[in-house]
């Protein structure tokens, strides 16, 4: 019993009969489409209808998402240099991975996917929307403390864990990394923007704004300075893993897109440090927009945000019903 033969057929050229499972089409033109056929033939001589499947030769994960039926709909340059094209408003922008569904939030400007983590089934608001709760960090009293990673002096500084890494990087390790090898880039990383806001400065003895402050007012920006720029690749942190920055929120919609789940959650951009001594980062409001909220020892939300190779294979068209899926 079981199956006898495979027919594979390309656009309308004659089925090719094969009792493996796998064909390779010869020839083929990147960037070309065609339409691939697949049916089988039982042990008794049933014969399954086809499966047809529209493919680009030759695209990778973040190309196949830009030319799906639902693409981003904005675009701006990031700190690869390259476009990077994210989603606006209530896109379908789904992707399944890891057992777990996920939002694309844009197309990185090297071609690899980044993406927060949505939950364990489609659709998932609210609470289920978080891999739990945590505070930014235990204190509140230095301004280096609203680095996702710092050194307790210097503005750009590295090197020593905050409460919520060590809370991603504890869910990365029983979740993600037998993924990171085939799946996960390691390199392009995240950007823990430590800049000032125009006017003010890092030692000063008075309140400070950082400078993603003065961007939710004046737009949003996906440029970020080297020495912010965390990776696994670069040794500022130890697992690719972070969160939501708050030009990627303002860009989505600014209370008004995908993004907004009904809970209250951190983002990772610092937004202020008030001269009596207490740090603050933008959390994303449940009613939509960004705030502080009680400075880093406060307890919000955790979205993971990871980015995906960008020379993976990928099928699906991005709806709840049809995520995007990787091809193994």
């Amino acid at each position: 019993m079981g199956i006898f033969y495979y027919y594979f057929k390309l656009d309308d050229d004659e089925e090719i009969r094969l009792e493996d499972n796998t064909y390779t089409f010869e020839g083929l033109q990147k960037d070309d489409v065609h339409i691939v056929s697949v049916r089988v033939e039982g042990a008794a001589g049933n014969v399954s209808e086809s499966q047809n499947k529209e493919v680009i030769v030759g695209v990778n994960a973040g190309r196949y998402i830009l030319a799906s039926a639902n693409p981003p709909t904005g675009e701006t340059t990031d700190w690869t240099g390259g476009t990077s094209y994210y989603y606006t408003g209530k896109p379908n922008n789904w992707i399944q991975f890891a057992r777990f569904y996920w939002r694309v939030i844009r197309i990185n400007g090297d071609g690899s996917i980044r993406m927060i983590y949505q939950g364990t089934s489609a659709n998932e608001t609210g609470e289920g929307t978080q891999i739990g709760t945590s505070t930014f960090n235990s204190s509140n009293n230095n301004k280096t403390y609203v680095g996702l990673v710092y050194d307790g002096t210097n503005q750009h500084g590295y090197g020593t864990n905050s409460t919520i890494m060590n809370t991603l990087n504890n869910w990365y390790n029983g979740n993600l990394a037998s993924y990171e090898e085939q799946y996960i880039d390691t390199g392009i990383g995240f950007c823990s923007d430590r800049n000032m806001a125009s006017g003010y400065n890092f030692n000063s003895s008075d309140i400070i704004y950082y400078a993603a402050y003065d961007r939710i007012n004046v737009g949003a920006s996906l440029q970020c300075n080297s020495e912010d720029l965390l990776s696994k690749d670069n040794g500022k942190m130890p697992n690719s893993i972070g969160l939501l920055t708050s030009d990627e929120y303002v860009l989505a919609g600014n209370g008004n897109s995908y993004l907004d789940v009904g809970i209250d959650y951190w983002t990772m951009s610092p937004y202020y440090f008030e001269n009596y001594g207490v740090a603050f980062v933008f959390v994303v409001y449940s009613g939509g927009g960004l705030i502080d909220y009680w400075g880093v020892d406060g307890i919000w939300g955790v979205r993971p945000v990871i980015n995906l190779r960008s020379d993976i294979p990928i099928t699906g068209s991005g709806t709840t019903s049809d995520p995007f899926r990787l091809v193994s």
